[in-house]
C-alpha cells in the first residue's frame, strides 16, 4: 500500500470523482426545464462530495478534516435523494440511477471508514 502523498491519492476522493462524471453523464438526459433544478443540484451536490474530501484534507487540523468529511457525507445524501427523486418523477428511466446509487453507498461506507480511522488515531 503506498502511501498518501495528496488528496488525490485517496480511493474515496476518487471514487467520489467517477460519482461526479456519471451523475454529470446521466443528467445530460433530463428535460431542459430541469436544467436549473434537479440538474443542477445533483451536480452541485455530486461535485461537493468531492470538493470537501479535497478541502478537508488541506486544512490544518484533523477535527477540520473530520468536519469536511462529514460535509461530503451530508452532500452524498443529498445526490442519493435528488437521484431519487428524478426516478420517481420520471425525469430518468426506472434502474438508470441504480448503479449511481451503489457507488454512493460504497463512498458512505468509505466516509465513515476515514472518518472512525481519523478519530481513533492521532495524526493523519
Amino acid at each position: 500500500m503506498s502511501e498518501v502523498q495528496s488528496y488525490r491519492d485517496l480511493i474515496v476522493w476518487q471514487r467520489a470523482m467517477d460519482v461526479a462524471a456519471a451523475t454529470y453523464a446521466l443528467t445530460r438526459q433530463y428535460p431542459k426545464d430541469e436544467l436549473f433544478g434537479l440538474t443542477s443540484q445533483s451536480r452541485r451536490a455530486a461535485a461537493s462530495i468531492a470538493a470537501n474530501i479535497a478541502e478537508g484534507y488541506g486544512r490544518a487540523s484533523k477535527q477540520a478534516y473530520i468536519n469536511f468529511l462529514r460535509i461530503a457525507q451530508g452532500s452524498l445524501k443529498e445526490l442519493e435523494t435528488h437521484l431519487i427523486l428524478a426516478e420517481r418523477v420520471e425525469i430518468t428511466r426506472s434502474g438508470a440511477i441504480q448503479p449511481l446509487l451503489e457507488q454512493t453507498e460504497e463512498i458512505g461506507r468509505m466516509l465513515k471508514g476515514l472518518i472512525d480511522r481519523l478519530q481513533a488515531h492521532p495524526g493523519r
